[in-house]
């Protein structure tokens, strides 16, 4: 699976030049918390919703309410963006444009074709791959299990699934309790939540939940 598959497009840009309540206003039109800068088809920065929403004056000003609204209208979009863009290409592995925004804290990246700005991809994204990984909306038998950490474990469980009428909804192996072992979860269909663990018990070391 890779980014151009998983991205939000078409993309939604914003001019540099664009005061700072309108760009606020197409946010909230458009449903989006972040858009990249694009001057003559060219990227010069990001901006998100709270960049845009930093811009306002204090609620201590001692301003009035005419005065903050006349400052707040010459403030652009250029003024409050992120010139520094980490990128992506379309063609990179979804897990790592996950890696690159988790390790740099960041929630959405434009993503290129040839140097040219097709999509965004942002956590929102990556939290539908999520519950499509995990089958979040399919109906089954939701297992976790400590299973050893060795060769021919994974075929043994999903064997015992198989033989027992079971057919995998979703599959994930994660780190385990310790370094010999991994946690396993999966939502499974055809095999009753009553019969899991006699189905399962010489396929994982440990049982963690059954739903």
């Amino acid at each position: 699976m890779f980014v151009g598959s998983r991205m939000s497009q078409p993309v939604i840009s914003v001019n540099p030049d664009m005061p700072v309540h309108e760009a606020l206003a197409m946010f909230k039109k458009e449903h989006i918390s972040r858009a990249p800068v694009v001057k003559d088809g060219k990227l010069v920065g990001i901006v998100s919703e709270s960049n845009l929403l930093n811009a306002s004056p204090s609620l201590a000003t001692t301003l009035s309410i005419w005065e903050v609204n006349y400052l707040v209208s010459k403030v652009t979009v250029k003024q409050v963006m992120t010139k520094k863009v980490r990128t992506i290409d379309v063609d990179t592995p979804i897990e790592e444009a996950a890696r690159i925004m988790a390790d740099a804290k960041i929630g959405g990246m434009p993503v290129t074709r040839a140097g040219k700005v097709v999509g965004m991809i942002t956590e929102t994204d990556l939290f539908k791959i999520f519950l499509e990984l995990m089958g979040a909306r399919e109906k089954g038998v939701r297992v976790s299990a400590v299973a050893e950490d060795k060769p021919g474990q994974l075929l043994k469980l999903s064997k015992a699934v198989t033989d027992a009428g079971g057919n995998f909804i979703s599959f994930g192996v994660f780190a385990g309790p310790d370094v010999s072992t991994k946690l396993i979860t999966f939502k499974v269909a055809g095999i009753k939540k009553g019969d899991i663990k006699k189905v399962l018990e010489k396929a994982v070391k440990k049982f963690i939940d059954i739903r």
